[in-house]
């Protein structure tokens, strides 16, 4: 049930608010229809989402630092746009799990760093939840590609049942990179998933630049 709760975009943690890059997408012509959103979301899973899910699986095996996995957080973040939107939706995230579900883990982090990285403060949460590090990772790439989906429903006035659709063919995806994620969070901080996006990059510094947006990202 806690998976389910952190999982759903109506947790009140601002990740409504956001389009993870849709925004840009749509209006730089990117994004079109259900089949560029297709090409969008994968490519989104397999660096965004698959980082998240490496990073939140860390963070819930407590078996490292805060402050490492923060500054990996950081490395593979180079977007200092996406680095405010990720320490604002950690900071939201953490207040949130604090209130739900009080206790050392989420204390401790708080003292370390009161605005974490998001997927950091996720991996926290879901340890403070009751979570295993598969589960975290798998809220992590859930939310990498649902918040996106929906945001395009709304900017593009795409059938939602042909965006769930595609999730649901997408789920053997993202269940893989859960399951990669996970396994990765055994190793060094150092050692996790480490891919990148330039163009989702760009679409944050012009989105942060942009004087009309209707998310926050």
């Amino acid at each position: 049930m806690n998976l389910l709760l952190l999982a759903d975009g109506r947790f009140p943690a601002g990740g409504h608010a956001h389009s993870g890059g849709v925004e840009t997408a749509v209006a730089t012509g990117a994004v079109t229809g259900i089949g560029s959103l297709e090409e969008f979301l994968l490519g989104r899973l397999a660096t965004t989402g698959l980082v998240s899910a490496g990073l939140a699986a860390a963070a819930c095996t407590l078996r490292h630092p805060w402050a490492a996995l923060d500054a990996e957080a950081d490395a593979r973040t180079p977007s200092p746009a996406l680095r405010e939107v990720s320490r604002r939706q950690g900071r939201q995230l953490l207040r949130t799990a604090r209130a739900l579900w009080p206790g050392s883990v989420l204390e401790g982090l708080a003292v370390s760093n009161p605005s974490p990285h998001h997927p950091v403060a996720l991996g926290a949460a879901s340890e403070a939840a009751g979570l295993e590090p598969l589960e975290a990772a798998r809220a992590a790439v859930f939310n990498a590609v649902t918040g996106p989906a929906s945001a395009a429903v709304r900017l593009l006035g795409i059938d939602p049942v042909s965006v769930h659709r595609l999730l649901a063919k997408m789920g053997p995806d993202m269940d893989d990179a859960a399951h990669l994620g996970a396994r990765a969070s055994d190793g060094p901080p150092a050692e996790l998933p480490c891919p990148g996006s330039v163009l989702l990059d760009l679409f944050a510094q012009q989105h942060a630049e942009s004087e009309m947006r209707l998310f926050a990202s």
